[in-house]
């Protein structure tokens, strides 16, 4: 009988066992799941498939208008894809979630950005904080909070009346709120205080730059912060909840594409 370790206790068990008999995950081997990722090595990276998704869409939004690529622009907006693009690659906001009920796009706007350096910025963000909230909370945890905070963040700045937004930075500001979540529940002060600064001195930039959304950022950093802490009661490695919540989570992202794409074709068709 093939053995494994179990995602919660990181204890030997049978890969069939119905659960684990040291701490009680049920199904600790997905029915054979497990062991057959481990056999073919799969390991999902999460932080490095957000980056991806987020320079595929990118490179895709400026080949559909690819004008925009020449036009004379500031300095924050070179290399910026157009509205029309990133209207049709589902930019977020009152009009799209309010005016013509695209609710999904408060998903796929997290993987659009307006222009070279907001999307170098914001990666760098991710491949920074990424690892870090990896560390504390698991991969399939990681793509929770991300995913919660970047759609909190929409939420609140559809809500407040922001007509069109996108980018990560939302979804950015609850990976912090995460990695505070984890210093304040572990009693570690200097953690806490460095993710802290981090996240104010993020916001007071976005007061200070022009056409930043100071409303997503603040929504993602609830958001962040509410999963984040539902998450962290189970400090032990991730369960099939955890496994379940973020192939939820990839799933809508997908999905939400899949809408955003049929809307599309059907409004110029």
């Amino acid at each position: 009988m093939p053995a494994i370790l179990c995602p919660r206790c990181g204890k030997l068990i049978s890969s069939n066992a119905p659960e684990c008999m040291f701490c009680g995950q049920r199904r600790p081997g997905l029915w054979g799941v497990t062991q057959t990722l481990r056999r073919w090595q799969v390991r999902l990276d999460f932080t490095k498939l957000i980056m991806g998704s987020c320079v595929v869409v990118y490179v895709l939004a400026l080949l559909t208008d690819p004008s925009a690529i020449f036009r004379p622009s500031a300095m924050m907006n070179i290399l910026a894809p157009s509205d029309r693009a990133s209207f049709y690659f589902g930019m977020t906001g009152a009009i799209p979630v309010f005016g013509l009920g695209r609710w999904w796009t408060l998903i796929t706007a997290i993987y659009l950005h307006g222009g070279l350096l907001h999307i170098f910025f914001n990666m760098m963000w991710v491949r920074q904080l990424g690892p870090v909230v990896e560390e504390l909370y698991g991969p399939f945890r990681l793509f929770i909070i991300f995913t919660v905070a970047g759609v909190v963040g929409f939420l609140v700045s559809a809500y407040m009346g922001h007509a069109a937004t996108l980018g990560a930075s939302g979804a950015i500001f609850g990976l912090l709120a995460a990695a505070i979540v984890y210093g304040r529940q572990t009693g570690s002060s200097l953690f806490t205080r460095q993710f802290l600064q981090w996240a104010a001195i993020l916001f007071v930039s976005g007061l200070v730059f022009p056409g930043i959304d100071n409303w997503a950022h603040a929504g993602g950093f609830v958001g962040g912060y509410a999963s984040s802490y539902v998450l962290a009661r189970d400090r032990g490695r991730e369960g099939l909840g955890a496994w379940v919540g973020g192939a939820i989570c990839l799933l809508a992202t997908v999905t939400a594409f899949a809408l955003q794409l049929r809307a599309v074709l059907g409004t110029r068709y």
